[in-house]
């Protein structure tokens, strides 16, 4: 069964390597990948329905108009239950603090390390096949 992950990322070239470390989970149907240049995107998207259903959102913390952690509150606000995960170069105490005070499930550092993505994500999706 798939299952859609969003990635919201002001860089563009963000989108490429994500889509180049799941390859072979995408091929497989495994996942779905959704990317959101902005904040005010990634809201867009939720709030119009994506399918496959959505079992994560990873958001950068630093980006243009809405951050990553104002993101995070709007998508605990609307979307209690969905896991969100933040993502970002700087990964200093009080962001992860605030990010654990706003509900994010994870606070994986740049550069992201594939593999422990992976396993995460496993976690989320096992209960969905």
């Amino acid at each position: 069964m798939s299952a859609s992950i969003i990635i919201v990322d002001a860089e563009p070239d963000i989108a490429e390597l994500f889509r180049q470390q799941f390859r072979r989970e995408a091929r497989q149907g495994t996942y779905v990948m959704h990317f959101a240049a902005s904040g005010e995107e990634a809201l867009e998207l939720l709030t119009g329905g994506v399918e496959p259903g959505v079992i994560v959102i990873l958001s950068d913390i630093n980006m243009p108009g809405m951050d990553g952690i104002q993101l995070l509150g709007k998508i605990k606000e609307r979307f209690p239950d969905l896991p969100v995960m933040m993502v970002t170069a700087y990964g200093d105490e009080e962001r992860r603090r605030r990010a654990a005070e706003y509900g994010a499930a994870e606070f994986v550092t740049k550069p992201v390390d594939f593999d422990f993505l992976k396993e995460r994500l496993l976690r989320l999706h096992a209960p969905l096949a």
